[in-house]
């Protein structure tokens, strides 16, 4: 019998996972497994939501007959030490871009495993889209989003039906954590926010920058999870304003995969970085105690629900950088520390384009925070809302 362990990484989710889908077909018994990697630091939030995604991904997998394996150590070694146990033929796993992933990739197939990476991270695979007139990516974001509109996408892959697991296989215990309001990870509650939030989804376009009215989808959780497929997102007929959203996504997760430091290094060539150093202001940035108001209500937004409104991370990040002239990295990880969506791709992707230092074709572009209240939150209602929390956080970032 032929047996396939299906490594899940940023992938879980039963509908439309390539990976998956493939080792039910190809193979007689699947393996089910994840790998919690001790030596990643995953903050509390973080941990949380994906610890429901587990659970969750337990039970779909279990209502298939199959199961899933929970292994600690390094993921090589536990993927490694599972296919020998098993007498796996290979390992189906999701394709992806950051240093940690490839390094993975890397270190199953020089352990001389047949290993076959499927895309499903994003909804076109990062390096299927070339500029004609030459180079590796697209730097700018427009004519990408048209060569990205008019690609021939991938099909949906099915979803299996019945997963057959070897026997006598211990499947791991997975913790549970308190519960919180704002999030409950895993792909059956992805799916009933989005069905919650489709009625709203023709308004995106207009409302999607309103500040109080946050009229966002909030999916960026389960996408960044693998809680949902964004290639089932991006063809479910939603407004084309929210699926120019999902190109941007795929635009920065193009532009890591061929420029594996874009969170620590300048990624426009010549530009120029002269960040001051003060601590003190830096502090009073994360904390949510600039004396700007609109700033201040992104920065306690953040820290009470590990999650901020998209126009306000725009007007934050370049009162950071572009205002107080702090060091773009810094803001970076603060939010790659406190941000339950924290993708590599999106979020320094997206820091560099406000601090000037990325793809931005207008590098001196700068939020003014005054303009940002009166456009986006013209009544002051998102700042009331925020102003009244008080971080409890008041150590050095």
């Amino acid at each position: 019998m032929r047996t396939v362990v299906m490594l899940f990484t940023r992938d879980l989710r039963v509908r439309d996972n390539p990976a998956l889908s493939l080792a039910c077909t190809t193979a007689d018994r699947v393996v089910p497994l994840f790998v919690r990697d001790p030596a990643l630091s995953v903050p509390p939030n973080r941990e949380r939501f994906l610890l429901e995604s587990l659970a969750d991904l337990r039970e779909s997998l279990r209502g298939k007959g199959g199961d899933l394996v929970i292994r600690h150590g390094d993921p090589v070694a536990e993927t490694v030490k599972m296919a020998r146990q098993v007498d796996a033929t290979g390992v189906a796993m999701m394709a992806d871009v950051s240093a940690y992933a490839r390094a993975r990739q890397r270190g199953l197939e020089s352990e001389r495993l047949m290993v076959k990476a499927l895309p499903g991270v994003t909804v076109v695979p990062a390096g299927e889209i070339k500029p004609t007139t030459g180079g590796d990516q697209y730097k700018v974001f427009t004519p990408y989003f048209r060569a990205w509109q008019s690609h021939r996408w991938r099909s949906i892959a099915p979803t299996p039906k019945r997963i057959a697991v070897p026997e006598g296989l211990s499947a791991g215990q997975i913790e549970a954590l308190p519960s919180v309001p704002e999030w409950t990870g895993g792909e059956t509650a992805a799916l009933k926010r989005l069905k919650k939030w489709r009625p709203l989804s023709d308004g995106y376009a207009e409302h999607h920058d309103d500040l109080a009215g946050d009229r966002t989808s909030r999916l960026s959780p389960y996408l960044h999870f693998g809680c949902l497929s964004p290639l089932e997102l991006a063809t479910a007929g939603l407004h084309d304003a929210f699926v120019r959203q999902l190109c941007w996504r795929d635009f920065y997760h193009q532009l890591l995969a061929t420029f594996p430091a874009m969170a620590r290094k300048a990624y426009r060539a010549g530009a120029v970085e002269q960040w001051h150093d003060d601590e003190e202001a830096l502090q009073a940035w994360q904390t949510g105690h600039t004396g700007v108001d609109i700033v201040d209500a992104g920065m306690r937004q953040l820290l009470a629900q590990g999650w901020m409104h998209n126009r306000a991370r725009l007007i934050t990040a370049s009162y950071l950088t572009k205002s107080m002239g702090l060091d773009w990295r810094a803001g970076a990880d603060w939010f790659m520390r406190h941000l339950v969506d924290a993708d590599v791709a999106n979020n320094y992707g997206n820091w560099q384009w406000v601090a000037g230092t990325g793809t931005d074709t207008k590098p001196y572009r700068k939020f003014s925070p005054a303009r940002q209240a009166q456009r986006f939150d013209a009544e002051g209602q998102y700042v009331k809302r925020w102003l009244g929390f008080d971080p409890p956080i008041r150590g050095k970032g």
